[in-house]
């Protein structure tokens, strides 16, 4: 996936309040819009090179929005807004998951009050897909989530447990918005209740998957499927 916007680069100096990143671009510090809700473990650190978009709408109340931060050698992307566009697309381009049939359809009503990411809608029958963006790697070839605990990812788990549990297909699509990892592993000791509910969801028969990518100045574009360590 392309951005669609002017990318430029510059240097990390702080984050707060969540939402708002102050960075040092063409040596003047500006504030931009930090896409991500995660706590960005291991990443916000002070010089570190972004890549960071020039928003075009001029109603924007800023003007910047962060898109990846550079971890030794490698760009990576911090947008959540992304990865289910970039696992839609691929899946529409037969690149990944080719085993999925059906229409596809981004956030669909399912479960109790939840929206799922990706639906494929087939005769045979359905399928429900979650996506979830992954950004942390404490060890080397490693990446993992979540990088803090996450009540909503919990929720999701259960959600495509209950689906299974009726017969329907559910996968679990972790998106790694970094190259330099060719291993996955639930990060038990941040959010235990998220590694427990992923050991349930998969004795329910939910799939898990994992995609590592390659983040540049172009864009996020899908590299290879890698393995999911055991726990």
């Amino acid at each position: 996936m392309k951005y669609k916007e002017q990318i430029l680069e510059g240097f990390f100096v702080k984050r707060y309040k969540r939402f708002f990143v102050d960075l040092k671009i063409d040596n003047e510090v500006v504030t931009a819009y930090c896409p991500n809700t995660g706590s960005l473990l291991g990443l916000l650190k002070e010089d570190s090179k972004v890549l960071v978009a020039k928003v075009e709408n001029p109603n924007a109340k800023l003007k910047y929005r962060l898109e990846a931060i550079k971890d030794l050698k490698t760009f990576v992307g911090v947008n959540t807004s992304l990865p289910n566009d970039i696992v839609f697309n691929a899946m529409k381009e037969k690149k990944i998951l080719q085993e999925i049939k059906g229409d596809l359809k981004k956030e669909v009503k399912y479960g109790e009050n939840s929206r799922v990411d990706i639906f494929a809608s087939h005769p045979n029958g359905n399928t429900y897909i979650e996506v979830k963006s992954v950004t942390l790697s404490r060890k080397k070839n490693l990446a993992e989530f979540p990088d803090a605990v996450t009540s909503r990812g919990s929720k999701h788990l259960i959600e495509l447990s209950n689906m299974s549990k009726k017969g329907s297909k559910c996968f679990l699509i972790y998106l790694i918005q970094r190259n330099d990892a060719d291993r996955f592993s639930i990060a038990k000791d941040l959010d235990n209740e998220y590694y427990e509910n992923s050991l349930k969801a998969k004795k329910s028969g939910v799939q898990f998957r994992a995609f590592k990518c390659n983040v540049s100045h172009k864009g996020i574009s899908i590299t290879s499927e890698i393995n999911i360590d055991e726990n």
